[in-house]
């Protein structure tokens, strides 16, 4: 019976990671009524806490784009690799990092990969190398990011163990910039030069092509909205206030003392807040004072490409965790008699399970959601937990992804490209080595920090 439910478990998410979008989500949902229906599961709670926190974010987010934000973000980024375009191996994947871990998504890295791409054609560097691992770097940037959705989820599973922001934040941070480091080494040299490239070269064949890559290149003059400036201070210093109250909690306001008091869903036993709902709180005030003080309007941020996306985000989360913690409760005794001894044995292999459904979920934080309890169930210790944070970057092993898409999608060279066998795509080897690199990282940061 264990076998005929994953199998339904899988099938589903194999069907929604097809669909896309909100595929996982729906999907999700039809596997969660099979379990009720035909396998009689009692449901689990929903993953709210991890939904809410990606719709405040992101909403925040969008608020900096519509603000006007982003173009200033990028502005900047622009500026910096123009200015070292013989390193944009280099400087790319590291800025694309950074405006992930500011920023909380993803997302963000569609407007800096052309920047990336036009800098790297017009100086001859083989795209690939830049592109490929800016990407990569932009999903590492989400498990060490204090805003992701997926740094809440593990949080709120790690929290009762007395584990702090901070306390993740010391490891993913040097363990994801560790990999990146090391990933970006690796494709250093990655294939063949645009010199001697035959697919380039035949390009080049082209008249309008190589006229335009031998042209100088055109810098539009990009106009500022008036309070882009001020909507990146805004969202700075409300991702500040997250560092600062997740990693000293004594701060939050304690409710314990108080008459009348009862705790729920925003406030525990103890009547301390608890911080997936400060983050909720504190991410949605700071995209009130982007329209307030930023000179954007409400109608401007709900019409923003990154407030779509957060519809889909929560939606994917909210049916295929729901669906697997289900599955996971209903199957906890044989899960646990069966892979108990496994893992205490060889823990490295729940890095390699978080990695596997990474790659079918498609998400670091329904990864993190979905199997970080289990960790736990299984006796594996939160600080080790927090060093293989980095395995849940699955995503670019089927390419599928949006980010992997796009950044073939911007090299118009054809470098950055999925291969004949579908598997042996750009992004395979650099994905691997950096993942890989991060998680020995963090298990061995972990030890010496936690």
């Amino acid at each position: 019976m264990l076998f005929l439910q994953l199998a339904v478990l899988l099938v589903c998410i194999f069907i929604g990671a097809r669909m896309s979008g909100i595929g996982l989500g729906v999907m999700g949902m039809i596997g969660l009524l099979i379990f009720l229906f035909v396998f009689n599961m009692q449901p689990a709670d929903p993953p709210l806490e991890v939904m809410l926190i990606i719709m405040s974010v992101v909403t925040a987010a969008a608020a900096l784009q519509a603000a006007g934000g982003m173009d200033y973000l990028v502005e900047i980024a622009g500026k910096i690799l123009r200015k070292h375009p013989s390193q944009i191996t280099f400087l790319g994947p590291l800025i694309t990092y950074a405006f992930v871990l500011f920023s909380g998504t993803a997302h963000i890295s569609y407007s800096i990969m052309p920047i990336i791409a036009e800098v790297a054609i017009k100086n001859r560097i083989r795209p690939e190398r830049a592109m490929s691992m800016s990407v990569t770097a932009a999903h590492m940037a989400i498990t060490a990011s204090p805003v992701s959705a997926a740094g809440a989820a593990l949080l709120t599973v790690l929290a009762a163990s007395g584990v702090k922001l901070a306390d993740i934040l010391l490891v993913s941070i040097p363990a994801t910039l560790i990999g990146v480091c090391v990933g970006i080494l690796f494709v250093w040299k990655k294939g063949k030069e645009l010199s001697e490239d035959p697919e380039f070269l035949e390009r080049m064949k082209d008249p309008a092509f190589a006229a335009n890559l031998e042209g100088v290149e055109k810098k539009e003059k990009v106009v500022l909205a008036p309070g882009a400036k001020k909507s990146v201070l805004i969202f700075a210093m409300a991702v500040a206030s997250v560092v600062l109250l997740g990693s000293f909690p004594e701060l939050l306001p304690d409710f314990g003392s108080k008459p009348g008091f009862s705790p729920g869903f925003a406030v525990n036993e103890a009547g301390h807040v608890l911080m997936p709902s400060m983050i909720m709180m504190i991410m949605l005030a700071a995209a009130g004072c982007i329209i307030l003080f930023a000179k954007t309007t409400a109608a401007k941020v709900t019409k923003a490409s990154l407030f779509a996306s957060a519809g889909q985000a929560t939606i994917a989360v909210f049916g295929v965790v729901w669906m697997s913690s289900t599955f996971m409760n209903h199957n906890f005794e044989s899960i646990q008699s069966t892979l108990g001894e496994v893992v205490a044995s060889y823990p490295i292999l729940f890095a390699l399970a978080l990695f596997l459904l990474s790659m079918l979920l498609y998400s670091q934080a329904s990864t993190a959601k979905a199997l970080m309890p289990l960790g736990l169930s299984l006796g594996l210790s939160p600080a080790y937990l927090i060093g293989i944070f980095p395995a849940c970057n699955g995503h670019f092993f089927i390419p599928g992804y949006p980010t992997l898409l796009t950044a073939i999608q911007f090299d118009r060279t054809g470098t950055t490209k999925i291969g004949k066998y579908v598997l042996n795509h750009s992004f395979m080897l650099p994905g691997l080595v950096t993942t890989s690199t991060s998680v020995i990282a963090g298990v061995l940061l972990k030890s010496l920090l936690l």
